[in-house]
């Protein structure tokens, strides 16, 4: 017996198939790695602007060690800094799109070889991953349904906003490549013009030098 699917169900259908949207769309930035003791190791991600992030991290303590984190953009300006860094969260929002980067650094008296490494987990959110949208329904008493919409729009607006930055890059590099064909152009002209000032003095020096010399008339 085959079923027939109502147009109300189509509906529904479709609209359960929205609210998975996020769900399909959601990701984390996750890593785990070992610290040997007296290293640093940073990681690095660009960001966008106005991005929330947010992030998790869990040092494996050890006697005599102690792990600082620092979290720093292009610039050099702390976003966040922990000294000895066992377990916590951290939280800030970019103010402009950039290159931000997250160090562990391990100090020990004991020097390398005698302090087993350290296991690191890290766990970091931007954008729409990074919002509390629990959080959010209690403070604005919003229902399910409410905020699986609410989900839904701020992560249409992030990825319209990732399309009007693609679309921003691609007209500047559009406009560097335009202007690079630019100056290429007026090189070659300039280089052309002065190999052709350069042979026509060649041919007139050695004109005047074999008529000098009496070679030619």
């Amino acid at each position: 017996m085959r079923k027939v699917i109502r147009p109300r169900d189509s509906a529904m259908s479709r609209f359960r198939t929205l609210l998975l949207l996020p769900v399909l769309f959601e990701a984390a930035f996750s890593i785990s790695f070992f610290l040997p003791v007296n290293s640093r190791k940073c990681l690095r991600e660009e960001i966008h602007k106005d991005v929330l992030v947010t992030g998790e991290y869990d040092v494996n303590e050890q006697s005599n060690t102690k792990t600082n984190l620092k979290i720093t953009d292009s610039t050099g300006h702390i976003l966040y800094s922990k000294e000895e860094a066992a377990k916590g969260k951290f939280a800030f929002t970019t103010e402009d799109y950039d290159m931000f980067e997250v160090c562990f650094e391990s100090k020990s008296p004991m020097g390398t070889g005698r302090v087993p490494d350290q296991l690191v987990n890290l766990e970091m959110k931007h954008g729409v991953e990074a919002k509390n949208y629990e959080e959010i329904a209690k403070v604005e008493k919003l229902k399910p349904l409410e905020v699986e919409l609410r989900r839904l729009e701020d992560l249409s607006e992030s990825i319209v906003n990732d399309f009007a930055y693609m679309k921003k890059r691609e007209e500047e590099m559009r406009d560097t490549n335009e202007s690079t064909n630019t100056r290429v152009l007026y090189f070659s002209i300039f280089s052309m013009c002065c190999l052709i000032g350069l042979a026509t003095w060649q041919v007139f020096y050695l004109r005047r030098f074999f008529k000098a010399k009496k070679l030619i008339e």
